[in-house]
């Protein structure tokens, strides 16, 4: 079974670019709405050329890195298929179905701004961004740890930052409100 590492290895890189289209994605959903809300013609160079980015990044990247990923994780659940029965491993599984609706819900957002519906605003878009960055941690506190109850202190961690982000975010836009170019 020397190749289970080398399908391991495949499933860690394709996790690790899907997670990196994941954290930028809506990074460029937040400019895509900035750029709606600007004066022509900024409206339409920006817009064109952020819809282009996105596309590129959702179709050439995330998506293909979420399919490959996906399928090694399920590769290596086949040759060791005795990690279904880990408790850590089915808190685990909850928490990639928790990616799996994340990243759909992602291709909402994505396939509205392509059609130039803004639903949403650009605050919503940046706390939007840190959904992957607290399941992340998740996962890798489990799998790391390996261990179902240990990840609950894991999860007390993600609160506090979630805290500490949003606290982030407010003191950023009083910075932005004062100095728009900050």
């Amino acid at each position: 079974m020397a190749y289970y590492y080398y399908i391991k290895a495949f499933h860690l890189i394709f996790v690790i670019t899907w997670f990196a289209g994941l954290f930028y994605i809506p990074r460029l959903f937040v400019y895509q709405i900035e750029a709606f809300h600007k004066p022509s013609p900024d409206k339409e160079i920006l817009g064109k050329q952020l819809k282009l980015m996105a596309k590129r990044l959702w179709y050439i990247i995330t998506w293909p890195s979420a399919i490959l990923a996906t399928l090694f994780a399920v590769w290596l659940l086949v040759l060791q298929p005795y990690f279904l029965e880990q408790p850590w491993m089915q808190v685990k599984l909850g928490f990639v179905v928790l990616l799996l609706v994340y990243h759909l819900k992602t291709h909402q957002y994505f396939k509205q701004l392509q059609e130039g519906v803004v639903k949403k605003s650009s605050s919503f878009m940046r706390i939007w961004n840190e959904g992957a960055t607290f399941i992340l941690f998740a996962v890798v506190f489990l799998v790391i740890l390996k261990s179902a109850i240990n990840w609950i202190y894991g999860i007390v961690g993600i609160i506090v930052l979630g805290v500490l982000i949003v606290l982030g975010f407010k003191i950023y836009k009083n910075i932005r409100e004062k100095n728009p170019e900050a």
